[in-house]
């Protein structure tokens, strides 16, 4: 697609249309204008809703995504709805305000269509993933930047440190992916650097005194992530460290997840940016490229969703662990969002650094996303977003069962943001 630097004009045109006429035409259609939120228990080809339940952590995301859609609408970048969208965007908040906090600050799980909670796991309690506190926040600092909401932003603070507590006192569910106890996932300081580095330029852009306090945190985890969980000797992004700090030799230690090292650098570029740490920035475009060359299927492309150290398969020895069955149960399937992500940390990592490297990974990711994912059988409107290692839609649950409403617009906005800088 580009030979020689970015066709600006071309690529705005491009993700502007696929928002407008594609994406958004489906999520729209989604939402329940009678409690808030949306339904996104979908079927894989997005035709048939096979539920009404409420996962509070895609509630949090489609609050960020409508958000977003918000303001660029507001700006005129995009023309949709500006109306329906603040309405929807109310609905949600107050939704997610009025069901979904218990009693001890934490946020519940899962809900049905009017909020009653449910117990995803029969005897375990509600509040089983931290994760779910994250998109709430993220959500609620989104909406409270887009409409210079106080309440909302203040919300989205008390859950970021009621999240921050139980992360340094290592008292933290996660499901789907349970941590096993003495190690250490990447993906906990990753979705906190997420969060806090959202919610410090919401606090920032509402000229509120307390941004230099969570930028400071999100430092810190920027740091935990470059410095703990990056091999200097590989250039890679460690996904798991065992009990003590050791590398085991078993699946878990040993496996790569490529779409999440992409999706962390770019996290980790745009606040070194900001921080002026040119050597995160050299780190992470490396671990960019290690993500996607040691991933990337070479025989039928695309990214594979786990693999070895080595490359391939993942490899090692075997504990058991329900994580690890499902790193080697899903290990060679083709997932929409670790493409998405190489869509805008290639376009990221080429701004930041000019390496023309970066323009053949975006053209690579574009052709086989855009070629693979979009749903021009049904129309739509949304990428039929599990596959097989060939590309071909297959049923199968590999996190949430639900069609997911984030990476992809999320992507998408952020391009347009990016070109619009450039």
């Amino acid at each position: 697609m580009f030979d020689r630097g970015i066709d600006k004009a071309h690529l705005l045109q491009f993700y502007t249309d696929q928002i407008e006429n594609s994406f958004f035409r489906f999520w729209n259609s989604a939402v329940d204008r009678q409690n808030g939120g949306i339904f996104n228990c979908f079927n894989n080809a997005g035709t048939t809703l096979v539920s009404r339940d409420k996962y509070t952590w895609s509630q949090g995301r489609f609050v960020w995504i409508w958000s977003r859609l918000y303001e660029l609408s507001k700006r005129g970048v995009l023309s949709l709805d500006m109306k329906t969208i603040g309405e929807d965007l109310a609905r949600t908040v107050r939704f997610l305000e009025d069901h979904v906090f218990m009693q001890n600050g934490n946020c519940v799980y899962l809900t049905n269509g009017n909020g009653n909670w449910i117990e995803s796991i029969p005897g375990k309690g509600f509040d089983t993933s931290f994760y779910a506190d994250c998109f709430v926040a993220l959500g609620f600092s989104a909406y409270a930047r887009a409409f210079k909401d106080r309440h909302y932003l203040d919300l989205a603070l008390q859950t970021y440190r009621r999240i921050n507590k139980r992360v340094d006192q290592c008292q933290l569910r996660s499901e789907p992916y349970p941590i096993p106890n003495g190690y250490k996932f990447h993906s906990v300081p990753m979705i906190m650097l997420n969060v806090g580095e959202e919610l410090a330029l919401t606090l920032e852009t509402l000229d509120d005194k307390r941004a230099k306090d969570v930028e400071s945190e999100s430092c810190r985890y920027m740091d935990e992530i470059m410095e703990v969980f990056y091999d200097d000797d590989q250039g890679r992004i460690i996904e798991t460290i065992g009990p003590d700090g050791v590398i085991l030799n078993n699946v878990l230690c040993r496996h790569v997840n490529p779409g999440h090292a992409i999706e962390d650098m770019w996290f980790v570029m745009e606040l070194a940016k900001r921080k002026d740490r040119v050597e995160y920035i050299e780190k992470a475009r490396g671990a960019v490229k290690w993500a996607i060359k040691i991933g990337w299927d070479s025989e039928f492309g695309g990214l594979f969703r786990f693999v070895d150290v080595t490359g391939g398969q993942p490899q090692g020895e075997r504990t058991g662990d329900v994580y690890e069955t499902l790193i080697l149960d899903t290990w060679d399937t083709k997932l929409w969002w670790p493409h998405s992500e190489m869509l805008y940390a290639t376009l990221l990592s080429y701004s930041l650094t000019g390496d023309n490297e970066f323009l053949s990974l975006y053209n690579r990711a574009h052709e086989y996303a855009f070629n693979t994912f979009p749903d021009n059988h049904n129309n739509t409107g949304e990428w039929v977003q599990i596959r097989d290692r060939k590309g071909k839609p297959i049923n199968k649950v590999v996190a949430l069962p639900v069609k997911d409403p984030y990476h992809i617009l999320r992507d998408m906005i952020l391009i347009i943001e990016l070109l619009e800088q450039l």
